[in-house]
């Protein structure tokens, strides 16, 4: 059995960085979205060579407009470095017809893509969303990403990979290294448990309470508008997990510990290792396959919740109405 204690992680920074590492090499970055955006930029403001692949639509403005040349994805898989910043439900449609035949000279995470047998395959994965990504590289700070070599081919693949990682502004923070599978698994995991069991919590919350009699605007303040939250988190990262608790007085500290103690953790383990393993399994991935086939009718649904009124998101209106600064300090609506 394997120790979990003696799992080591390799970390890069920038000194890791061979100098000149994509000197002389074209990178096309496929997918001008949120993310594929900043990779753009930050490449181009790094020095790289750099035009975008994408199809004629708004994204393919905002890059001409940016001032980036911009060609079809046949054109752009030409390219010496090809980064594939694509909607992930997009990607297998997409590689085998028009971007694999152009590559230049195995099976890759869930076996939805089967990249040529003669070309680099790297990982270069930002643990950040793109535009904080951007802000942090232009405040000239660095953002955490998850790297990897899973074919070398040409023997400059590790170079490639940390010349990439470099010119985004990874290595300013750092880059942990681990194979396209266990970044997928990771990324897919922690969306699905931690986002999942958070996002559920503070609705059940919202609605016990305000059932209770507790206005709704004092829950979504209590809960994240006060930003105390993110201050939360943040000690996470600084302090850790557990020395953060230092942080907070005697009655959270013991109203936690109490209330977690309470808690069926084996249910809540046991519903995590189903996702885990339906996850590994590609169980997911073929499963969001068929909903874009599908037309995405669970993501209708969702950006309908998003975008719908809700007492919660109403509770969020009349706060901010309250303190913005031409605010009498009356909520229009009175409380919820």
């Amino acid at each position: 059995m394997t120790n979990p204690n003696s799992s080591q992680v390799r970390v890069y920074r920038a000194a890791d960085a061979p100098p000149g590492a994509l000197a002389g090499e074209s990178v096309a970055v496929l997918g001008y979205g949120h993310l594929g955006r900043t990779a753009a930029l930050n490449l181009r403001d790094s020095g790289a060579k750099v035009r975008i692949g994408n199809r004629e639509d708004e994204y393919a403005e905002q890059a001409r407009a940016e001032g980036f040349e911009v060609v079809p994805i046949t054109t752009a898989a030409t390219d010496d470095v090809v980064y594939v910043l694509l909607p992930d439900e997009v990607i297998p449609a997409v590689f085998d017809p028009e971007i694999a035949p152009t590559l230049r000279a195995g099976s890759l995470a869930f076996g939805l893509i089967h990249p040529p047998e003669t070309i680099d395959v790297l990982l270069v994965a930002p643990r950040m969303a793109g535009s904080t990504a951007r802000n942090r590289y232009l405040a000239g700070h660095g953002f955490w990403a998850c790297v990897g070599v899973e074919a070398d081919r040409s023997g400059r693949a590790q170079q490639r990979m940390l010349g990439l990682a470099d010119g985004m502004g990874v290595l300013r923070a750092g880059a942990v290294q681990m194979s396209a599978k266990v970044e997928a698994t990771l990324d897919l995991f922690i969306e699905q448990t931690v986002g999942s069991v958070l996002g559920m919590a503070i609705m059940m919350a919202f609605e016990v309470a305000r059932d209770a009699g507790i206005p709704s605007e004092a829950l979504v303040l209590e809960m994240y508008m006060s930003g105390e939250m993110e201050a939360v988190f943040q000690a996470f990262r600084e302090s850790g997990f557990f020395r953060a608790s230092e942080d907070h007085g005697p009655t959270a500290v013991f109203g936690g510990i109490t209330r977690s103690l309470e808690m069926d953790r084996e249910a809540m383990a046991e519903s995590f290792r189903k996702i885990l393993e339906d996850i590994k399994s590609g169980g997911f991935a073929q499963r969001f396959q068929d909903e874009a086939r599908n037309g995405y009718p669970m993501l209708e649904f969702a950006r309908a919740m998003m975008h719908g009124g809700s007492p919660i998101t109403e509770a969020e209106d009349r706060i901010r109405h309250l303190t913005s600064p031409d605010s009498s300090g009356a909520s229009p609506g009175g409380s919820a």
